[in-house]
């Protein structure tokens, strides 16, 4: 055991431990905190240099876009011109209206659909019952649909019964529920011959035909549906304008009306 008097000497005096409280810890402290407020106002310093930078960058290209000429918007796309020959498919209209409208359509297709339940309710109106334009139609089914190609020859053995159009309309308008009963449904309606039409869609007695379009409709370019062309109607031959996707009526209207004024006026 240590004597109370030798503990009493070996603990250090308690000014000695204010001392050292005052020397050591004290300035350290105080050095740590102008250490960490340097670094704070160098850190600050840095980013207003990096702001001011940005800012002038700013600036600059604000000014060159001010100084710079400016260039004219650009216009729509110029239109695709194409060239069908020999025109030929299911028409519909007066054979010899001075317009042809030839549409390249896949039965299941949902946009094909948009355009049989919308623009074309207007052009057939205005133009097509009116003896102005004549519409035929060609087949471009694509791979993707597995419905489309059985429904292109479906509309094609319904022609050789006479009801094609019937056909081809009930079935784009539900191109979204397409099946084989839904096929036999729509043709059972119309009151065809059954076994003549069964026979028909199960052998490949059009096939040639609708690859035929198809080889046309690339020939042109066309890539999907529905796609048009249209022109003026020259004898077996079409020379015209393309116009991709179901557009709205409007597009169409300002087209045809473009075709049917004489040189230098503008149809109503």
């Amino acid at each position: 055991m240590v004597p109370l008097s030798l503990r009493a000497w070996l603990r250090p005096p308690r000014h000695l431990l204010a001392l050292f409280v005052v020397v050591i810890v004290v300035p350290a402290a105080a050095l740590a905190w102008l250490a960490a407020r340097t670094i704070q106002q160098d850190a600050a310093l840095a980013r207003e240099r990096v702001q001011d930078r940005l800012d002038g960058a700013a600036s600059r290209i604000a000014l060159e876009r001010l100084t710079q000429p400016q260039q004219a918007p650009k216009g729509p796309p110029p239109d695709r011109h194409g060239k069908l020959a020999p025109v030929r498919g299911p028409v519909m209209g007066k054979p010899d209206a001075p317009l042809t409208l030839v549409e390249f359509t896949d039965l299941q297709c949902p946009y094909c659909n948009r355009f049989t339940t919308t623009s074309f309710e207007q052009i057939k109106s205005t133009y097509i019952d009116t003896g102005k334009l004549r519409f035929v139609s060609r087949d471009f089914p694509l791979d993707f649909h597995p419905q489309a190609m059985p429904a292109a020859r479906a509309a094609r053995c319904a022609a050789d019964q006479g009801r094609f159009w019937e056909l081809r309309t009930s079935l784009v308008r539900n191109a979204s529920k397409l099946s084989p009963a839904l096929i036999t449904s729509a043709a059972t309606e119309l009151k065809l011959d059954m076994t003549a039409f069964a026979t028909c869609i199960a052998g490949n007695k059009h096939d040639a035909e609708i690859n035929a379009d198809m080889e046309a409709g690339r020939s042109l370019g066309i890539e999907g549906t529905p796609s048009f062309l249209l022109g003026r109607t020259t004898g077996d031959t079409l020379e015209g304008v393309l116009v991709i996707g179901a557009v709205p009526f409007e597009i169409f209207d300002a087209k045809i009306k473009e075709l049917l004024a004489p040189a230098g006026k503008i149809v109503e």
